[in-house]
């Protein structure tokens, strides 16, 4: 009954491995993928080199480079090595009585985490501030939340705690007076300062 057992198990895993081999040799390059018409035809896929013949195959011949751009994360937006300048963008705003960061500024925080990470003494203060509308208390908290939500996604980057520090001013300062939706939403923000 043992041996019966033994036999399935050993043919369970056989079958798996051979459900989960590829056919693909792993020592060859892929090659870019051909128009759709051309697809259709068999003859217009070359043949895969044979194993051990590494990326010149059989004819000698170099096999195709990916036409696929590489990003250097280490370089800044004018092309020099390591991100020096800190980019134009600084504030971060934000819907009413929320301190959520919108997809719309992941980019720029992740632009002023790489200037951060390759300047470890440069130093940012994040200003927290809100619109006219709720109690100075209340106000003060989620500007405060709202500093806090940004400094955490620069130190999730990388960003070293020592180089930021996050500070509320709540209504207290706001960037535009007045009192309709477009002087809120300008008002909701975070801005980012050298220290």
């Amino acid at each position: 009954m043992t041996t019966i057992r033994t036999r399935a198990l050993l043919l369970s895993v056989a079958v798996l491995l051979g459900a989960c081999a590829s056919k693909v040799p792993l020592d060859t390059p892929a090659t870019p993928a051909a128009p759709a018409a051309a697809a259709a035809t068999p003859a217009a896929t070359p043949p895969a080199a044979p194993a051990g013949q590494g990326a010149a195959g059989a004819s000698g011949a170099p096999a195709p480079q990916s036409q696929v751009a590489g990003v250097d994360l280490t370089r800044d937006a004018a092309g020099g090595a390591g991100a020096t300048v800190l980019p134009r963008e600084r504030v971060v705003y934000f819907d009413f009585d929320s301190f959520v960061i919108r997809d719309e500024f992941r980019g720029m925080i992740d632009a002023h985490a790489r200037v951060l990470t390759a300047q470890r003494s440069r130093r940012m203060v994040i200003e927290g501030h809100t619109d006219d509308r709720g109690s100075r208390e209340y106000n003060l908290a989620l500007g405060q939340k709202r500093a806090e939500a940004v400094l955490r996604s620069l130190t999730l980057l990388g960003v070293q705690d020592s180089q930021l520090e996050a500070v509320s001013f709540g209504k207290e300062r706001p960037a535009v007076q007045g009192s309709g939706e477009e002087a809120w939403a300008r008002n909701r923000r975070a801005e980012l300062k050298d220290r």
